[in-house]
């Protein structure tokens, strides 16, 4: 047994239920876990880290990724969302997008998330997408923890004239897919000393139908790992989910008894009973009794002028919110920020969506939609997943609440180091294993570069990146 002591001017702890801030405190790690949390040690310890006036507190709980995309829509998904689709970007850009993205580019994205999210602030992932392998092996050189999953539907939605969303159903129902995702759970769950962990996600509730479903949730409750589905994230996904079933997606996923504790829903962010809808249901409600947990990506929505209406409501109403950030920046740091920002703007409230509230969000929500209570806290017993904040930097000072400073003010500068089962993953903003960052965003460069140039063969209209998405300001010409 190994037992480091750190020493910290903050330490955002755990007591009685809740993070507590302890001043000029010390946490005593025994190998991977936290064993002692206090203002003092006497016993003898291995290494004495003095991490001086910095902040540490737990890592973040990050509960929505895709890894193999999310850089990808840099420069140009911002300020595009048809209005025929609400604002959403699913049915034009996304599908323009995938078509024209390469085997390589995606290995690439996956390579390139790693050094993003461990940099600010994440250090446990939740991976969807379907290269598992790939995130399996990259997040294992820096030591992050991770849980994947391999996303599998029943169809797809795609739009042939930029006006209405289609279906288009496969055969098997998805099942090929299904099959590969429970392999996937039990050749890789466990690995790298328990840090990887598998769970199962059907990709839209729009694209999957009742009976695969039905089996996903039967095989989740089997092999006792979390469900994860997108669901309410557009409102022509709520239209056609009213027009199927007379009812809301959420109200139809409690008819056929896919909710609960262990199933986390990415986004609910146009449920019943919102401005978006305008169709009365209790969405929220059955949430909260359900136990269902929601992975609340902001940034995603708002850069298109789309809130939810509102965190601060679903926090009221008993929903175990976590935090994601599902795109680009794939920062826990910026998620932290506008998720209370974007409340407040919504509630017309100051006191809402606090500080302590998104901090909650990132990570004991996070934790308890894992069913992880070795998570998200600096408690003994717990996990040794942590960051040190630089207390003295300029956006930094002068500090007297630090959660207040880290989500009000903090940037990905002042996020010093990084720990995974007492171990650095990050120290002084090198990430382990990702050293060399420029090589890693030149292969991203050259692949987003094919996309851009390719997305006309996928576009309804065949229209090439320019029309799709014009530069901000036209080219400078001589």
């Amino acid at each position: 047994m190994t037992r480091k002591l750190i020493r910290a001017a903050h330490v955002i702890a755990f007591q009685d239920g809740g993070h507590r801030h302890l001043r000029d405190g010390v946490i005593v790690i025994e190998d991977d876990k936290i064993a002692h949390v206090g203002k003092s040690f006497e016993g003898e310890v291995d290494e004495v880290i003095d991490a001086g006036d910095q902040i540490v507190t737990p890592g973040f709980v990050n509960t929505h990724i895709h890894m193999t995309e999310s850089p990808l829509d840099r420069s140009f998904v911002e300020d595009r969302g048809p209005r025929q689709f609400y604002n959403s970007g699913l049915f034009e850009f996304l599908s323009a997008r995938n078509g024209a993205i390469t085997d390589d580019a995606r290995r690439a994205c996956v390579a390139f998330s790693v050094p993003e999210l461990v940099s600010t602030g994440t250090t446990t992932i939740n991976e969807i997408g379907g290269f598992g392998e790939d995130v399996v092996n990259e997040v294992g050189k820096c030591g992050v923890r991770a849980y994947v999953g391999q996303t599998y539907r029943s169809g797809r939605w795609y739009t042939d004239d930029g006006r209405t969303v289609k279906y288009e159903w496969w055969e098997d129902d998805g099942e090929g897919a299904f099959q590969k995702a429970v392999k996937f759970i039990e050749d890789f769950d466990g690995a790298q000393n328990g840090r990887i962990k598998g769970f199962l996600t059907p990709s839209q509730v729009d694209t999957c139908s009742e009976a695969l479903l039905r089996r996903s949730r039967e095989a989740a409750t089997e092999m006792k790992v979390p469900l994860h589905l997108h669901t309410s994230q557009s409102v022509p996904e709520f239209i056609e989910m009213t027009h199927r079933h007379g009812k809301t997606a959420i109200e139809w996923l409690e008819q056929i008894g896919f909710l609960g504790d262990d199933v986390i829903l990415g986004h609910c962010i146009m449920p019943g009973g919102t401005s978006w809808t305008n169709y009365y249901a209790d969405d929220i409600g059955i949430l909260a009794d359900t136990g269902t947990n929601v992975a609340h990506a902001v940034w995603v929505f708002c850069r298109r002028g789309i809130a939810m209406e509102s965190y601060a409501r679903y926090l009221e109403r008993g929903v175990n919110m976590t935090l994601a950030t599902d795109t680009c920046p794939q920062s826990m740091i910026e998620a932290l920020r506008w998720t209370a920002v974007c409340s407040k703007i919504v509630d017309r409230r100051t006191e809402v969506a606090t500080a302590a509230d998104v901090f909650n969000s990132a990570t004991l929500g996070g934790a308890k939609a894992l069913k992880r209570d070795d998570l998200g806290r600096i408690a003994p017993g717990a996990k040794a997943d942590l960051l040190f904040f630089n207390a003295g930097g300029m956006f930094m000072t002068p500090i007297r609440d630090p959660i207040r400073n880290i989500v009000y003010s903090a940037q990905a500068d002042d996020l010093r180091h990084s720990m995974v089962d007492g171990e650095f993953i990050m120290k002084d903003r090198v990430v382990k294993g990702f050293e060399d960052v420029e090589s890693l965003a030149a292969k991203v460069q050259e692949g987003a570069q094919y996309m851009w140039d390719n997305m006309h063969r996928e576009d309804w209209g065949h229209r090439d990146i320019n029309v799709l998405s014009p530069n901000s300001f036209p080219e400078f010409r001589p």
